[in-house]
């Protein structure tokens, strides 16, 4: 069917608003993508925009060479990755008996566990209990706390439900049991919601800014985002990097092309992965929140 003229110029307004938002989104990173790979005296004279003045690798250098980062990198995907397993194993044994209707007490397991979204133990009983457990400073006091996230949880015992009985009955005929038939039926099926979620679990290992700050005591166990907060407040680490050039000619950096370095080393992980699984994204989103 052909729109009408008013359906167009609807439209026409949509794909502006939308294209708007998201030019408001990427500029900012592109802004600083390109401070991080500028010259020095165009940074420091304020000239670059929204692309490199006098392209140059010396920020990431110094940055590499002249702090922790790549240590704090590793530290941010050892969490990220055994982070992302975890969760995603405990979710789907949680969401998966929630939908079968021969679970005696299911409603009330269910209950229990969307109460957890009204009503938490607070910051102090948190770190209390995590110090009785003896898991300061270990990234245990970052997997257990967050194991499981609510939410994520509903989204895939929702999607569960929604498989056809059919195919329940149909397999339970040829012999499967639950296991067989959580692996081999039921987790094949949920591929696109299980992308999502890992996606949404492993954006919020990624970014674990808090909780690394509370629990984790040495700077060596820190992650990225911990680091770069801190150099971005700290000037000290600008001036040590500066100073720890063994040649005659040090490169001499501003606090903007370290900072801009920094977030760029710390975002790129993200975006890389993103497009792997953005296919499954929207449609493993929609389909979870189908039905309540």
């Amino acid at each position: 069917m052909k729109p009408s003229f008013g359906e167009k110029i609807y439209l026409l307004a949509v794909y502006l608003v939308l294209a708007v938002a998201g030019l408001l989104c990427l500029l900012p990173l592109v802004h600083i993508a390109s401070v991080s790979s500028s010259s020095l005296q165009a940074v420091a004279s304020g000239h670059v925009t929204f692309y490199p003045i006098g392209f140059s690798l010396d920020a990431y250098k110094q940055l590499i060479e002249g702090t922790p980062i790549m240590r704090s990198f590793l530290n941010s995907v050892q969490i990220t990755v055994f982070g992302v397993i975890f969760s995603m194993l405990f979710t789907i044994l949680a969401a998966y008996p929630l939908t079968r209707s021969y679970f005696i007490g299911r409603r009330t397991y269910t209950f229990g566990i969307v109460f957890t979204m009204l009503f938490g133990g607070g910051l102090i009983p948190t770190y209390l209990t995590i110090r009785s457990l003896e898991l300061i400073n270990t990234y245990w006091s970052l997997w257990l706390p967050g194991l499981v996230s609510v939410f994520n949880l509903l989204v895939l015992r929702t999607f569960m439900e929604n498989i056809p009985t059919e195919v329940d009955e149909a397999s339970r005929i040829d012999g499967c049991g639950e296991w067989r038939y959580l692996l081999r039926i039921v987790l094949p099926l949920s591929t696109p919601v299980l992308a999502t979620l890992a996606l949404f679990y492993g954006v919020g290992y990624w970014n674990a800014f808090f909780n690394v700050l509370m629990f984790i005591n040495e700077p060596a166990k820190f992650n990225l985002a911990v680091l770069v907060q801190q150099m971005i407040q700290s000037q000290t680490m600008l001036s040590q990097m500066n100073a720890a050039s063994g040649s005659s000619e040090q490169i001499m950096l501003t606090p903007e092309m370290v900072n801009a370095a920094a977030i760029i080393i710390m975002v790129l992980p993200m975006m890389a992965v993103y497009p792997f699984l953005q296919r499954h994204f929207v449609k493993g989103v929609m389909i979870g929140a189908v039905k309540g």
